[in-house]
């Protein structure tokens, strides 16, 4: 979502009293705003456009590089995130996640959508319902719990993966994006993340880097071919994730405007700058440029620009791509070799370092003449550190709390399922259902 969101709060609350609370309930709001309907058609364009990225998107994506035994089952991850924390986020999650200033947590005052009318506004969003800005966060809450998945891909149970999911969802999302997009102390701590480097991709990389960990590598990993179904399915995954990634990053804006434009071009060089450079390195390296390493690089790219793509000129969404193609095709081969960890579909050297090197470069190249928060090129040292903060506290609250939740998970619901299963496949042990 974004900071823009984070940055308009706080600059009403620089104005307001010395004491006063620094983010305002919705029902609070101070100022009457107009709703824009301009910027409610982009917005309505942008949730349906992340919506896309986690079905049809990331199931397809995930889905053509699993074996073919598994591809139904990597499908039902995708579909449970989106009916279990569409229902949870109205419940309680976003009212947790945007409602309030605590610096910890938000309010249950939202809860069920309490209060909420058609005229309502959030005080960071004052041109869009905030019916609908609160979809548009819902998203974002849907693909992050998916994207974990991808690290235990293959093996996870489906009833384990419902109980975590929702537990990681509770204990580690929402505080997160409370602390940095709704007024916690990350925010007022000075960190920015336009769109989800640090709320989406490193907390989800980081969970699931610990998950492939605590369940143990893949039967045959390492020693049998594990090479993925149908890579024309994780292509096709790749496109619409592309272009969902235009409402991502574009609708963090908030609204139909310059800012909203600046990003997605940002995001779409930074795509195309990943893809070439993580095949040029399989070329130079391998002999051969690989489809799956370019959608690979493409993925890396886009997951890499995402906190910094309201805050960055085009020409660093090019430098920002180039080096997550090059950085997280490191994290892809030779971290993952040197600490032989399973990382199923690859969600830590993507998405995770993808999401902590765009988080430390956005407090590099951020420029205040586009997104109002100057870098560390720019003469502001204190944003670098701001964002090394911000990925510090990432790591270990997502890195420790999804170890103790898949440890209490553990206790009530095998979380792997058993061997004679696995090799079955996952579609029907978990669920009856195989392709033919």
């Amino acid at each position: 979502m974004g900071t823009y969101a984070s940055r308009c709060l706080r600059a009403s609350a620089a104005s307001a009293a010395a004491g006063a609370a620094i983010f305002t309930t919705p029902a609070l709001a101070a100022a009457p705003s107009t709703i824009e309907p301009a910027d409610t058609a982009w917005m309505i364009v942008a949730t349906a456009l992340v919506l896309m990225m986690t079905i049809p998107g990331l199931a397809l994506f995930y889905s053509g590089m699993v074996r073919k035994k598994n591809v139904l089952a990597t499908m039902a991850q995708s579909l449970a995130a989106v009916m279990l924390i569409s229902i949870l986020w109205v419940a309680f999650g976003y009212s947790l996640a945007f409602v309030g200033d605590g610096a910890w947590i938000g309010t249950l005052d939202r809860a069920f959508l309490a209060g909420m009318g058609m005229e309502s506004v959030h005080p960071g969003a004052k041109t869009i319902p905030e019916a609908l800005f609160m979809l548009y966060q819902m998203t974002f809450a849907i693909i992050t719990v998916a994207l974990v998945a991808g690290s235990v891909a293959d093996r996870m149970r489906f009833s384990a993966y419902l109980v975590f999911g929702v537990a990681w969802f509770v204990f580690v999302y929402v505080p997160l994006a409370h602390w940095i997009w709704g007024g916690g102390f990350l925010a007022q701590a000075g960190v920015v993340d336009f769109a989800g480097g640090l709320v989406v991709h490193l907390s989800a990389g980081t969970g699931g880097l610990v998950a492939a960990v605590v369940m143990g590598r893949r039967h045959g990993y390492g020693s049998e071919n594990l090479s993925p179904f149908d890579l024309s399915l994780a292509v096709v995954g790749t496109g619409l994730l592309w272009v969902g990634w235009f409402g991502f990053n574009g609708g963090s804006a908030l609204g139909a405007n310059a800012h909203a434009v600046m990003a997605i071009l940002t995001t779409h060089l930074a795509a195309c700058a990943g893809a070439v450079t993580w095949g040029a390195l399989e070329w130079s390296t391998r002999r051969k440029p690989s489809v799956l390493g370019m959608i690979s690089g493409a993925v890396a790219g886009l997951g890499t620009i995402t906190p910094a793509s309201g805050f960055v000129a085009p020409w660093h969404g090019l430098v920002i791509g180039a080096l997550a193609g090059i950085i997280c095709y490191w994290a892809c081969t030779s971290l993952k070799h040197r600490f032989n960890y399973d990382d199923s579909l690859d969600v830590f050297g993507v998405h995770g370092i993808g999401g902590l090197t765009g988080t430390v470069l956005a407090g590099v190249f951020a420029t205040a003449a586009i997104g109002g928060t100057a870098g560390l090129i720019e003469g502001n040292p204190k944003q670098l550190a701001a964002q090394l903060y911000g990925v510090a506290v990432t790591l270990v609250w997502s890195g420790g709390v999804t170890w103790g939740l898949l440890k209490l998970v553990s206790i009530f619901v095998p979380l792997r399922v058993s061997r004679e299963q696995e090799l079955e496949g996952l579609d029907i042990s978990q669920h009856g259902e195989a392709l033919q």
